[in-house]
This record gives C-alpha cells, structure tokens and sequence, in this order.
C-alpha cells in the first residue's frame, strides 16, 4: 500500500453553485494535507455540473490512484434533481468499482441553498472534509 505523501488524488469539482463546490474544496484539501498527503499530488479539475463528473473521472482515471467528487445540487420545482443526483452517484459507484479505485462521493444535495452552506462551511460540517476523511480510511484498510 502507497504511503500518504505518494498517493496521486483527483479531486473533480462541479463549476455550477461554484462558491458551494470551493468551500466544499478547500475542506477536503485542509483534511488532506493535515494527513500527510503533499500538495504536489493533489490535482482539481472541474466539470460544468454534477452530471458531468462521472465523464471526467472515468477520462482521468489511470492518472490517479482516488478521487473525490465534491458539488452541489439543489432541489428545484422539478423531478431534475432526483435524476442527476442518481445519475452522478451510479456513474461515480460504477467507476468505482469497475476500476477498483476509491472514488468518494462528496456530492451534496440539499433542499435549499441555505442547507448547501451549512454543509459545505469550512470548520464545520464541511462534506468535502468527511469525503477526505472517508477516502483516508479506506487507505488504511
């Protein structure tokens, strides 16, 4: 098993609700580098929504050894949120484990813009820091 400064990470952000998915970012980054993991493997790319991260994971997947994909979606007035919220988190298990490489979901989907900041502050319950923290036990498995 790879040491933490040697692991190469990917973190696939979504650019849509761009503020939700930075903080969500800077969580996940903070957990990591307190846990050894150098910034030089740690890569960020973006996607333009949620429904386009499972696409650019499976373009970049022998380039990294993990991944955390880290967005927002908020629920609108119609069924389009069920429908990629499915859709990003059966791409993302599908990858998962076809390539038997972590890919950790730190997708949030929130009812409202209000619950999208609570669950992405930094300091608090910031779900890119427990998809950070869920990617690090798995390392130790």
């Amino acid at each position: 098993m790879k040491k933490n400064n040697k692991i190469k990470i990917c973190l696939v952000r979504s650019t849509y609700y761009k503020n939700i998915s930075n903080n969500l970012t800077a969580g996940a980054i903070k957990v990591l580098k307190n846990k050894k993991f150098k910034s030089k493997n740690i890569k960020i790319l973006e996607a333009p929504g949620v429904f386009e991260i499972p696409f650019v994971i499976s373009r970049n997947i022998n380039k990294y050894d993990a991944f955390l994909a880290l967005a927002c979606v908020i629920k609108g007035e119609t069924p389009h949120f069920n429908f990629i919220s499915s859709a990003a988190t059966n791409g993302i298990m599908n990858l998962s484990t076809k390539y038997k490489k972590p890919i950790l979901n730190g997708i949030i989907t929130c009812l409202n813009r209000k619950q999208a900041v609570s669950r992405s502050t930094i300091g608090k319950k910031n779900k890119g820091a427990e998809a950070a923290n869920a990617l690090i036990a798995l390392w130790k498995r």
